[in-house]
């Protein structure tokens, strides 16, 4: 039986034993506990970096006595399972070795890191597969899972990633990336009902959720699938949301058939290529799922123009759901929710999930942690930017940036912009000494350097410089790593996309909200700690516009670093 939380007891009460909580983290449990009080079953806690957000989930959870806390990014998981040691972490299948993978290719027991560095994943192997017994199809589940629920055989190897997973669930306090929690609450509810009954799940980062529901659900149909199932993309109408259910319809066909072709080939039964069978299964899954999903709600989904190379050929299309309140519905089906962002505004938060705003508490944290003058923002001015800028009006930019740079010439740093194409036009048009500090970084790069790898290499540069238009979030560029930052141009959502320019039409707030959470975002990257510094310049002057345009949707916590002269005398330009 859960403990239930008690009108006698604080919430405060419940802060983890091995910590002291600060003061500011007394005032935001004090609020969220007002707010629970008070009856709302759902609270937005707006907090700033530094407060110790994990610190207030966790309190939270052990007020309620049994949760799940949810986080986008798996640095921040192992974070809270670090510092929290009864929260239980679940981690997707790649980060497993698989036994039986292992054993048919005589891998010794205990090596599971080469295993992995070998590729032999839990992603790979196959927890269930059809066999022929006695002439007869049957299905055989691998003799390493265990059972969820049932004593363990201590004698016995079991699945690391089953063992797990199945010690999250039966544990009062579990914590899981949103991608493995989404397909616990829309494919496996039912299967494990009596483990999924908390009466509260934490929602950190969430300002996230919107891309983190579009990952699950939508589909990217790359011009690989098609080769591999005999497809020609010409043969069908990709504007058409009906012709793209019929392509993903084709594709979980031929994938079903080539599934059962493998396994009833005279080479798979003397020598199983398990690696194949997996992928193809992981295709079909996808493309059967989305199938379904898609052909249920055709309304809500919206295809993107096709991606093609240079020569007009296919690569890729994109199909992503329009309105996300449908699966925020069926995804955050817990009794008391709490969602936590240190951007995150309620209006436009609740606009975009379908959340009705009169049962929805919130609670802005009053103020940063970091003293303001560690974190200036000054507000140039330089030019207005947008997709019609003249080329003088860009080169006035970089030119800023290039004296900006030469000013700062002994100090790492980060200039982030709106795409990569601005990236390349900045780095191109600087000046060739500080052309060479320059080191564009994104999630894949263009000499096949994966972007941990790039600041790896930075954090040995004594001035190098990052440039990106996508890290505005996701990476801590603590110290010296980073001691100033140059906004190059506000961040807008591509309106190029289709998705964006109807979701703008339908969802009022939704266009300036996704703006405004990636530019304090932005604000953010090189400021960790109390005792860290960095000054950010922003060159864009629609950034002014937007801010003026957005006032009662910015978090307090950013409002005294907006107070500053440069910014003041920025609004007076704009008015």
């Amino acid at each position: 039986m859960f403990y239930q939380p008690s009108n006698m007891n604080t919430v405060l009460e419940h802060f983890p034993d091995d910590f002291k909580p600060r003061e500011i983290q007394k005032e935001i449990l004090q609020g969220m506990e007002q707010k629970i009080k008070s009856g709302y079953k759902t609270i937005i806690l707006s907090a700033p970096t530094g407060v110790g957000k994990s610190l207030i989930a966790a309190t939270l959870a052990r007020y309620y006595g049994s949760s799940f806390i949810v986080t986008a990014s798996k640095q921040l998981q192992d974070q809270y399972s670090k510092d929290l040691k009864f929260l239980m972490p679940v981690k997707g299948k790649s980060n497993f070795a698989c036994l039986k993978l292992m054993e048919q290719e005589s891998i010794g027991k205990l090596d599971t890191r080469s295993a992995v560095q070998k590729g032999l994943t839990c992603e790979k192997g196959l927890c269930e597969e059809t066999i022929m017994k006695n002439g007869k199809k049957i299905k055989e589940i691998c003799q390493f899972k265990p059972k969820l629920g049932e004593p363990q055989d201590v004698t016995k190897d079991l699945c690391h990633y089953y063992e797990q997973k199945y010690r999250a669930l039966t544990s009062p306090h579990s914590i899981w990336n949103y991608a493995a929690y989404f397909q616990l609450m829309k494919f496996n509810r039912k299967s494990y009902s009596e483990y999924v009954s908390k009466p509260i799940a934490i929602f950190d980062e969430a300002h996230k959720i919107e891309d983190q529901i579009i990952q699950f659900i939508g589909v990217d149909i790359y011009n690989g699938y098609l080769s591999e199932c005999g497809i020609d993309a010409k043969t069908y109408d990709l504007g058409d949301i009906g012709m793209i259910v019929q392509l993903l319809d084709d594709l979980a066909r031929s994938y079903s058939k080539q599934i059962l072709d493998l396994q009833e080939s005279k080479s798979f039964m003397l020598n199983p290529d398990y690696a194949l069978l997996a992928k193809l299964e992981s295709r079909y899954e996808k493309m059967a799922n989305s199938h379904a999903e898609i052909y249920s709600n055709k309304n809500n989904f919206v295809v993107n123009d096709p991606f093609n190379d240079e020569r007009g050929n296919f690569r890729s299309i994109s199909v992503k759901p329009l309105d996300i309140s449908k699966y925020v519905k069926t995804f955050f089906d817990i009794e008391n929710q709490v969602f936590m962002s240190a951007t995150i505004d309620k209006d436009s938060f609740c606009e975009n999930t379908g959340l009705d705003p009169s049962k929805v508490g919130f609670v802005d944290t009053p103020r940063s942690p970091f003293p303001p003058d560690k974190r200036r923002i000054n507000f140039l001015n330089t030019k207005k930017l947008s997709y019609s800028s003249s080329k003088d009006d860009e080169l006035a930019v970089i030119k800023k940036i290039d004296e900006l740079m030469t000013q700062h010439g002994t100090e790492r740093g980060l200039i982030l912009t709106s795409s990569e194409k601005r990236c390349f036009d900045i780095k191109n048009n600087l000046s060739e000494k500080n052309r060479r500090r320059i080191r564009i970084c994104h999630s894949r790069n263009e000499n096949g350097m994966t972007q941990d790898e790039v600041l790896h290499e930075h954090s040995f540069d004594e001035d190098g410089v990052l440039l990106s238009s996508s890290l505005w979030e996701g990476v801590d560029l603590k110290d010296d790593l980073s001691r100033f930052q140059i906004i190059a141009k506000v961040p807008y959502p591509n309106l190029s996309e289709k998705r964006t320019k109807i979701k703008m039409q339908k969802f009022p707030l939704w266009y300036k909200s996704q703006t405004l959470t990636k530019l304090l975002q932005g604000f953010g990257r090189s400021i960790r700690s109390e005792e860290d510094w960095a000054v950010t310049y922003v060159l864009d002057s629609a950034a002014s516009d937007l801010l003026l345009q957005s006032k009662s949707m910015i978090p307090k916590s950013y409002q005294d670093v907006l107070g500053f002269p440069s910014y003041e005398s920025s609004m007076k330009s704009t008015m």
